[in-house]
């Protein structure tokens, strides 16, 4: 029996429709949903001190074999990866509070792990993408 699972269709660099918005300096990676600039969302992306750990997380990406999942801690979220296929991953989160898996061939998903280098420096446009999120942040209610 199937849980309430939205698959989003799969991303590649070589899609004609842009999904990537950008990845923000906090390796957020934004994206379009099925490409729909209505539909946007702001995945944690993967975060590393050092080019050991990063090339770590790499092997551990392309390790997986299908049916295995990784978890990759960030400072307040937990990024989760799924190998559903042997060039199909998926990165679990939510949209509008469903759980949605959005689907990348392998070298996509390489790609935007790539962006965790400690030298890499998102485009200036992208840090805008930054300010939205954090600017969201201070619009939500705090607990009494």
């Amino acid at each position: 029996m199937m849980h309430g699972l939205s698959l989003a269709p799969r991303y590649r660099l070589d899609d004609v429709d842009p999904w990537l918005l950008g990845i923000d300096p906090s390796r957020h990676y934004w994206l379009q949903v099925n490409g729909d600039p209505q539909q946007r969302v702001a995945i944690p992306g993967v975060c590393v001190q050092s080019i050991s750990e990063l090339r770590e997380i790499m092997d551990a990406v392309r390790s997986l074999l299908p049916g295995q999942q990784l978890q990759i801690q960030r400072a307040a979220t937990c990024l989760e990866i799924h190998c559903v296929a042997e060039n199909l991953l998926a990165i679990a989160h939510h949209v509008d509070g469903a759980p949605v898996w959005h689907l990348f061939d392998r070298e996509t998903l390489e790609s935007l792990v790539m962006s965790a280098h400690p030298h890499w420096q998102c485009r200036p446009e992208d840090v805008e993408l930054g300010r939205q999120q954090l600017w969201q942040s201070f619009q939500l209610p705090v607990a009494a």
